[in-house]
């Protein structure tokens, strides 16, 4: 995969998201000199988490983000879990301002899994990357996985994530460890499924199914040119 000097936006859910689903492909971008945003749309705040847990997580979420070459973050702070509280509009609108600021040519976004969270921002990310007005700027729009959740789904009951195109990472899986090792809030201890170890083996996965030694998958939502 080469895309040089290209704007990517990665949207996450939550902080970890982006690093557990394309760390490593965000680690190689940023060594092609593209330019790397992360917008993360929800936080551990109250009442759900303890006052001050929210602001851990986004110090860890900068730590990472440094290691993998971001080069910008934006939070929009809204409540874990909570999303489906803000009005449909206002999250649209929320997500369309930062596709308008950075104005990216390639957007990467969760897959709409067990987490109702993930489903709400991947809904919100369609109607803000529709090929209208800033969205035709768009050449490559693709999804997620997470470890967690998107294999959580019920089998042939919900939607499958069946990857169509998976980046070698073989060169960048030590800087998606390092990154993930960050979030010490946040990804648990083997078998956990957001263990570091997980991560290596789904990443070991996707990697020997497109014939190399590690990668992670994504789903082509659309790719035009």
């Amino acid at each position: 995969m080469k895309i040089r000097g290209e704007r990517i936006l990665v949207i996450a859910p939550h902080p970890d998201d982006e690093i557990l689903g394309v760390g490593g492909t965000i680690a190689k971008l940023a060594d092609q000199e593209c330019d790397v945003t992360v917008l993360t749309v929800s936080g551990h705040l109250p009442p759900l988490y303890p006052v001050g847990f929210y602001e851990r997580t986004v110090e860890e979420a900068r730590r990472a983000h440094e290691i993998v070459g971001v080069s910008n973050a934006v939070f929009l702070g809204i409540a874990a879990t909570m999303i489906g509280d803000l009005p449909i509009h206002e999250l649209n609108r929320k997500i369309l301002e930062v596709v308008e600021e950075v104005q990216p040519t390639v957007v990467f976004c969760p897959y709409p899994d067990r987490h109702v969270d993930h489903r709400l921002v991947f809904d919100a990310t369609m109607v803000a990357t529709r090929p209208v007005d800033i969205g035709r700027k768009i050449e490559i729009l693709a999804v997620y996985e997470t470890l967690s959740e998107t294999h959580w789904n019920a089998p042939h009951i919900e939607p499958n994530f069946v990857p169509n195109w998976v980046v070698d990472i073989t060169d960048f899986l030590d800087i998606k460890k390092r990154a993930l090792a960050s979030y010490v809030s946040q990804i648990s201890t083997f078998p956990g499924p957001r263990s570091v170890e997980a991560s290596i083996a789904l990443a070991t996965l996707r990697g020997t199914q497109a014939g190399f030694a590690y990668g992670e998958g994504l789903q082509i939502v659309r790719m035009c040119s």
